[in-house]
């Protein structure tokens, strides 16, 4: 991290906590590696050496902690995300904090060595975990108040300086903003791809904020089933289904691969849509859809061109063309350029100007 000049400069607190309390305090002994095929058990007893290089694989590199139905389900996140969301957080001392998604309980760790004993209460839906944290946390010698609770119905009994989620929501709670005070800050990993710092108004009235890093974190536990994974979940959407529409595209599609400003983009104008991309001697090639009925297949032709065939209630394929076309009529943003704006009744996100700039519905209105 100090050669890639990744530890942030406002906040050099974080190098010294990261040291004190680093993350193999807080693994489990079994952690999970993806053969290809499937996630693996590394086992700390008997495979020291793989265990520590799934743990400390880059900075960039989350460990999975948690297998269910074959899927992670938790994990301890990479070491530069959770660094550059406690930077975004703005921690000082004494600053009551709500971490949101105890996990194994390294950012609650690491909070609370910045703001000191007593001051942080961090929740978790899955009771095991909460006692892992619990035990991991007692052991490291902090004081930290560890509940097991589904945080978008139970709250802290008082309001907080500062909240952080540590797992990935269409639509940030209003009960989380309620939750800060005027003037406090959250930040919350957003459609699982990036997260955003947002500043309570001074009259409680909503939240705004820009996004701040680009990530992919594991989704909220309590709103219902997350769409699968790769052409799996393409496929389950499909299903036998015939192409209702083909058209032409006139595009290479590398950057929807290649392109996270692209991608991010296209996340915040056409949240539901999930793509999968695949190359073969044609080029690029994407399967899209919508998680519920709607579908689109778009086949490289080898010649900066794509066939795409389309079905179910809605043109997913053609809404997704749409916001590839606007997003380079704006100008190719990248992801710091957008911002998110949360009110009691819904949430958006705009582009450059939270005000007057282009906006979209993020999560419902």
């Amino acid at each position: 991290m100090a050669a890639r000049g990744a530890w942030p400069e406002r906040s050099r607190w974080l190098r010294k906590a990261v040291t004190e309390l680093p993350r193999d305090l807080f693994a489990p002994r079994v952690l999970w590696r993806w053969d290809g095929r499937a996630y693996v058990a590394v086992d700390q007893d008997t495979d020291p050496d793989g265990w520590l290089r799934e743990l400390y694989g880059g900075q960039d590199a989350a460990a999975v902690t948690q297998v269910r139905g074959g899927l992670p389900s938790s994990s301890l996140s990479a070491q530069g995300v959770v660094v550059d969301m406690l930077d975004s957080l703005l921690l000082e001392p004494g600053h009551r904090v709500w971490d949101i998604g105890a996990g194994q309980g390294w950012n609650a760790a690491l909070a609370a060595w910045r703001v000191g004993p007593g001051r942080v209460v961090s929740t978790e839906v899955d009771e095991g975990l909460a006692a892992f944290a619990r035990e991991r946390l007692t052991a490291a010698g902090l004081e930290v108040e560890v509940v097991v609770a589904d945080a978008t119905t139970v709250v802290p009994d008082r309001p907080v300086d500062r909240l952080i989620a540590t797992y990935a929501v269409e639509r940030v709670p209003w009960a989380w903003v309620e939750a800060v005070r005027p003037g406090g800050r959250l930040v919350v990993p957003w459609g699982r791809l990036g997260h955003v710092a947002l500043d309570v108004d001074d009259d409680g009235a909503g939240a705004t904020g820009w996004v701040q890093g680009l990530a992919q974190f594991m989704a909220d536990r309590t709103t219902g089933p997350v769409p699968a994974a790769g052409h799996a979940g393409y496929a389950a959407v499909r299903g036998t289904d015939a192409a209702e529409v083909k058209r032409v595209v006139d595009r290479d599609l590398a950057p929807l691969r290649d392109d996270w400003n692209l991608r991010f983009a296209l996340r915040v104008a056409v949240p539901d849509a999930v793509v999968v991309t695949g190359a073969d001697e044609d080029g690029v090639s994407a399967w899209v859809h919508d998680g519920v009925r709607s579908w689109a297949a778009l086949s490289a032709g080898g010649d900066g061109t794509a066939t795409m065939y389309q079905g179910g209630p809605r043109r997913v394929g053609d809404e997704l063309m749409i916001a590839w076309a606007m997003w380079e009529d704006l100008g190719r943003p990248g992801p710091y350029d957008y911002g998110m704006t949360v009110r009691p009744h819904g949430q958006f996100m705009w582009l450059n100007d939270p005000v007057n700039g282009p906006r979209w519905a993020a999560g419902g209105v």
